[in-house]
């Protein structure tokens, strides 16, 4: 069974930093293994939209709002997705969900909160 688990939110200041994590976990599920890892996120009354994206060849997509203040990237020896946030805006205030796939059969993760206020 496939288990995704994201860590690292929190309440932050506009202009601060968060490094989000998504940690997997299953027998014989690995991250390296993977088409696609993403993050998601959903504001209160909103759509979950999709963040950012990266594929097995390390090609990389996102949200053209978070461009130049967010990365997405892999470990697969730690089996793990990350997400680094930086210069957050009051905006980028969501629950972030890890999304992951394989052959179009998608996993996610249950969220981490992210709060950007002052």
């Amino acid at each position: 069974q496939v288990q995704l688990v994201e860590s690292g939110g929190g309440l932050v200041q506009p202009g601060e930093s968060l490094r989000l994590s998504c940690a997997a976990s299953g027998s014989r599920f690995s991250i390296a293994a993977m088409d696609w890892c993403r993050w998601y996120r959903q504001g209160p009354g909103k759509e979950r939209d999709m963040v950012a994206a990266i594929g097995s060849a390390g090609n990389t997509y996102y949200l053209d709002s978070v461009k130049g203040r967010f990365t997405i990237s892999r470990d697969n020896a730690k089996n793990t997705v990350y997400l680094q946030m930086n210069s957050l805006k009051p905006e980028d205030t969501a629950t972030y969900y890890c999304n992951v796939e394989k052959n179009r059969v998608g996993y996610w993760g249950q969220g981490t909160q992210v709060t950007v206020s002052s």
